[in-house]
Parts: C-alpha cells; sequence; structure tokens
C-alpha cells in the first residue's frame, strides 16, 4: 500500500507518506457485518474504524426506547477520531448500517502515532469536525423538514458514502436514520418508488434517479456536502 491509492478510505489516502507509515504497521482489515454493534454509549472505544466499503451509524438511544442516527461514517472519513485525540469514551452507540470491510487500528497506538505527528493530528481533527458538523445538520433537518426530504437525504448521502447504487437497509434502520415511525418509512419509500427514483423491496433499496432524489431532498444533503468538501478538501468524495 503505497501512495495516494494506498487505500480506498480517504483519510488513509489523505496522509502524508510519513504518517501513513506511522500507523501502517498496526492496520488491521475487518469486515463490516450489517447491524454489528461496534461500541455503546458509554463503552470505552478500543478501535478506530475506517471504512473502505459499508457505512457505519452512530446512533443515540432515547429514555423512551427510540434509537436515532445522529451522522453516518462512511469510505471518506474515520469513526473515532475524536477519541484518538481525546475521552475514548463513546458518546454514542456505532452500529453498521451496511456491510462492507474497513481498516481498523487500536485507539493506544493510533494515539501514540499521533503524538507524534502535527499533521496527523490536523488531519484527526479535521475529520473529527466534519462528522460533528454532520451531526449539527442532522439534528436541525429532524426538526424541520419532512419524512420524505429526509429519506431521500440520507439515502444519498448512504449512496455516497458506500458507492453504491444498491443498498441493504431495513425499515427499522431507515426509521432510524430520520427519526420516524416504521410506517412513515414504508409510506414515504412507496412515494419514492412510484416517482421511479428507487426500487424498493424488503430490505433492499436500488436508486434509479439521484436527480430526482436531489429534488426531492432537503438543503441539508448539500450543506454538509459542503462541510466535508471545506473539512476535507481535497481529498473528500466528488
Amino acid at each position: 500500500m503505497d501512495s495516494a491509492p494506498r487505500s480506498p478510505n480517504g483519510f488513509l489516502a489523505s496522509l502524508a507518506d510519513d504518517d501513513f507509515e506511522l500507523i501502517r504497521p498496526h492496520l488491521r482489515t475487518v469486515d463490516l457485518v450489517q447491524e454489528f454493534v461496534l461500541v455503546e454509549v458509554d463503552e470505552t472505544l478500543k478501535r478506530a474504524y475506517l471504512p473502505h466499503r459499508g457505512v457505519i451509524s452512530l446512533i443515540v438511544k432515547l429514555a423512551r426506547g427510540e434509537h436515532i442516527q445522529v451522522a453516518m461514517v462512511g469510505r471518506d472519513s474515520i469513526f473515532g477520531a475524536l477519541s484518538v485525540l481525546g475521552d475514548p469514551t463513546s458518546l454514542n452507540s456505532a452500529v453498521v448500517l451496511v456491510p462492507g470491510v474497513a481498516s481498523t487500528l487500536e485507539i493506544d497506538r493510533f494515539r501514540a502515532a499521533a503524538d507524534q505527528s502535527a499533521t496527523l493530528r490536523t488531519a484527526l481533527v479535521r475529520h473529527g469536525l466534519a462528522v460533528h458538523a454532520q451531526i449539527q445538520q442532522t439534528a436541525g433537518c429532524n426538526a424541520s423538514h419532512t419524512v420524505e426530504s429526509r429519506l431521500a437525504r440520507c439515502l444519498l448521502h448512504t449512496h455516497d458514502l458506500s458507492g453504491d447504487d444498491e443498498l441493504r437497509l431495513t425499515q427499522e434502520s431507515m426509521a432510524q436514520m430520520i427519526g420516524a415511525r416504521r410506517n412513515s418509512v414504508s409510506l414515504v419509500a412507496s412515494t419514492l418508488q412510484q416517482a421511479k427514483y428507487i426500487h424498493y423491496s424488503r430490505g433492499h433499496i436500488e436508486i434509479t434517479d439521484l436527480d430526482g432524489l436531489l429534488k426531492t431532498s432537503c438543503e441539508c444533503y448539500a450543506t454538509v456536502k459542503a462541510q466535508y468538501n471545506r473539512l476535507l478538501r481535497p481529498r473528500c468524495l466528488s
């Protein structure tokens, strides 16, 4: 794994050679199995995850039992950036939303490498800020926008992060993604299918019209993408 094509993960591909060499010997490859829980809230995060394919969902659990997604991490970034830099106690749960493959690295080893390199620390901060920006936008979106526009936003974002037009998503996972009830998701998914923007069957979504989803989505999709472009340029997904 040398130079820019060394990894399909955007964080790893963006690193200078010297920074990459600090962590390369300790990287391991793991499968991201759908619905596998990587960490629960208040647990110590022991490993950072850098997806090549697949998507990790960051979830908060409310007192009444609702599980709400606040952000997603895919092939452009890293889950665990701020844990490397600070407190490894997780502020949310992390679950595999879309199956795939990731590089993984022990938090302690990652921290030791970051202690040796200011540029590696800067990369971690910028990726952590990008996820934080997504969390903020998601909170506003869930409070203000329609279920239809929120689902379109999430499908577009999941498409970007996974790099795939075909997504394995259950009604329950989509409900968590947009903070809505499962019956609302079913109705909206049917509407998007009737518009021929997606093809939807049990546990499987094929995106057939990206432009249609873009027209249906709220402005939050473009806002988050612009924040990622600003923070992660020039290595973020196009």
